[in-house]
């Protein structure tokens, strides 16, 4: 079978490697069907790096992911046929952060598409523990499937502000991730007031039209422009950008007592941060290690219609073209939030 790997900067091609096969029965043999292109693959392809962790090529890549079962081992719960999304943390469930309850720090976890860790998505097959692959309802579809995963980070987000009805929170950064915060927060907590801000236009659309009461350009001083409208500061802020600048813009438009909650990856090892200005305000600083347990909510909800992500996936591509996929990514091209590779089923 063909997968595709790094083999330097900007560099992916496809090999010819053995197709994978069953060897436990708690195992599923999937044909990978989609796989979207995360900010972390590109980041990856670009710069060979997020912080201390190196691509060493060759390298698999890609983790957002749904596909099809062809094959299944017999206590997996699952049947051949049966359409799914992959949560693609491996988790060892014996660990001391696991039996408490974060299985997304496991002290042993891998992820697909990491480096050094497990093998990425973009591949014509892989096999997968059962625990993984989450079936899908007849009316989603495979690329609702792939979003399943961004959107998971959304909720684990949403869920660690510990939201209350009627709140005023704010959003840096609209990209996938800024998105999948803002869908998940609209559905998970009544009445809230969002404000977002982003510095490219096309998100800020998208932005509107999943549902943020306010948007604005990431370059005007958006803390400025939204304390003029909210006098008392927001309760909550989620910064999905990675861009450690906006840590300081964040805590600026936040009410004494609110919650900064740190989503987006820096590039950088270390940032800086005014922490006078956080003693004082008394502020909480959450950070987001991918998610916990989120997947199957969001399933949930675009199967009933309660949230719709498919604003965010703008562009799709055959995998063969999956060079120019990253190419448009990596330079925001064509107004591109997301993007996604298309392997198997049309469906």
């Amino acid at each position: 079978m063909r997968e595709a790997r790094f083999t330097a900067l900007r560099t992916i091609e496809f090999a010819d490697v053995p197709e994978p096969a069953i060897a436990r029965d708690d195992e599923v043999k999937v044909r990978i069907d989609r796989v979207g292109v995360c900010g972390s693959d590109v980041h990856y392809y670009a710069h060979g790096r997020i912080a201390d962790r190196h691509v060493q090529y060759p390298a698999t890549l890609g983790h957002e992911c749904s596909g099809t079962v062809v094959e299944a081992g017999a206590d997996c719960g699952l049947s051949a046929g049966t359409r799914v999304a992959v949560d693609p943390a491996f988790t060892c469930g014996r660990c001391d952060q696991c039996a408490r309850g974060r299985s997304n720090t496991c002290r042993a976890l891998t992820f697909m598409g990491s480096p050094g860790e497990a093998p990425g998505a973009v591949a014509e097959y892989r096999v997968l523990p059962g625990r993984n692959c989450l079936a899908i309802p007849d009316g989603l579809s495979l690329d609702d499937a792939a979003l399943a995963e961004p959107l998971s980070v959304g909720l684990h987000a949403v869920r660690l502000g510990r939201l209350a009805a009627g709140q005023r929170i704010g959003i840096l950064g609209t990209g996938p991730i800024g998105l999948s915060v803002l869908l998940c927060a609209k559905a998970q907590v009544e009445g809230l007031t969002v404000y977002a801000a982003d510095l490219l236009p096309a998100r800020r659309a998208v932005a509107e039209r999943c549902g943020a009461d306010w948007t604005g350009d990431g370059r005007d001083g958006p803390a400025e422009r939204i304390l003029a409208r909210e006098r008392c500061g927001l309760d909550a802020v989620f910064e999905c950008s990675g861009d450690p600048a906006c840590i300081g813009e964040a805590m600026r438009m936040l009410a004494p007592g609110g919650t900064l909650v740190l989503v987006g990856i820096p590039a950088a090892e270390e940032v800086c941060f005014d922490i006078h200005a956080m003693r004082v305000k008394e502020l909480t600083f959450r950070n987001v290690r991918r998610q916990e347990g989120c997947m199957a909510t969001p399933i949930r909800w675009m199967a009933e219609g309660r949230i719709d992500a498919r604003p965010m996936l703008t562009h799709h591509f055959p995998v063969d073209q999956i060079g120019s996929a990253f190419e448009l990514v990596a330079g925001y091209g064509d107004g591109v939030v997301k993007a996604m590779l298309v392997l198997g089923d049309a469906g």
